[in-house]
């Protein structure tokens, strides 16, 4: 069941993406909100009980719908996993906003290629040439592969029917909800929330840099993601980041112009600078990393059936 409902809910996404107006997302950031203005008080320990608050009520009604419908049938719980994969995963909406920046770059629109990746980073653009707008596109989309499908890939098959898709993505949303507040006023509130992804992510991302090895330039991949990770401020990025850039044969990191300065950042992966070319090589670098998951699952699921 577990294979057939990653294909499904692939497809659904791709037909018809949640987008940024996920209505269960939103809701549950509504929730996490409430939890935040109830429970901060700049204390850790608070953190944790706002933490536990949020997740665990969430994780047990997805597991008790999941488990009542199994009772009355497979078709009705399969029907269930595909659902809940289909509004924890969201990479459709990143992937769009790739190929769209992709497609100004070809028509030589520079401007408009800026203004797209500031709406996808949040960052200023202004000042980056095609080959900087290229890189920041590349770096973002082997992140956003790995946030809102790989990791999403890989708790949903390592945990019992829907639990570990809505765990990753609960966990993820409060991460970057609560830990990337810096204001004296939330204290260490997000500290907890934080160190909880970093450890249900543990594995992701090392599964994630190991396909995109395993589907890309194996050797320097391993070469990338053994000597330059952890020169990166964020560890885990820096791990998908240097294993992508090494499967690819692209350099990414390196500096950037931004806000009338230079931005320095550690260099990643070896190789030639990013272009365009490398734009759509890191879209079948992801697609083939999609069916190596599937044909991995398919063996596995074929060796259970048969055993």
């Amino acid at each position: 069941m577990t294979i057939f409902s990653l294909i499904f809910a692939l497809l659904l996404e791709q037909w018809h993406p949640a987008g940024s107006r996920n209505r269960v997302i939103l809701l549950f950031l509504s929730y996490a909100g409430t939890l935040e203005r109830y429970f901060d008080t700049t204390v850790l320990r608070h953190g944790l009980l706002a933490w536990v608050a949020a997740v665990i009520p969430v994780l047990a009604i997805v597991g008790a719908i999941y488990y009542f419908l199994l009772s009355l049938s497979l078709l009705l719980a399969w029907a269930w996993n595909v659902m809940v994969l289909y509004f924890t995963m969201g990479f459709r909406q990143s992937s769009q906003l790739f190929t769209d920046i992709n497609q100004t770059l070809k028509n030589s629109d520079l401007p408009q290629a800026r203004e797209l990746l500031r709406q996808w980073s949040g960052a200023p653009a202004d000042e980056l040439s095609s080959e900087q707008i290229a890189r920041v596109a590349i770096e973002m989309e082997l992140i956003y592969s790995h946030r809102y499908m790989f990791g999403v890939f890989t708790c949903f098959v390592l945990f019992p029917g829907p639990l570990g898709a809505a765990l990753y993505r609960i966990v993820e949303l409060l991460g970057e909800r609560w830990s990337s507040r810096t204001d004296e006023a939330f204290g260490s509130f997000g500290g907890f929330s934080a160190k909880a992804f970093r450890v249900i992510d543990w594995l992701p991302v090392r599964l994630t840099a190991v396909s995109f090895a395993i589907v890309g330039n194996f050797e320097d991949a391993i070469y990338c993601w053994r000597i330059q990770a952890a020169s990166w401020s964020n560890h885990a990025q820096g791990i998908i980041l240097a294993s992508g850039a090494g499967a690819l044969g692209v350099r990414l990191g390196d500096s950037l112009q931004e806000a009338g300065s230079v931005y320095y950042r550690p260099e990643l992966g070896l190789g030639e600078e990013a272009d365009m070319d490398f734009l759509q090589s890191t879209i079948g670098l992801i697609w083939r990393t999609v069916l190596l998951w599937l044909v991995l699952l398919l063996l596995v699921g074929i060796a259970n059936w048969t055993g």
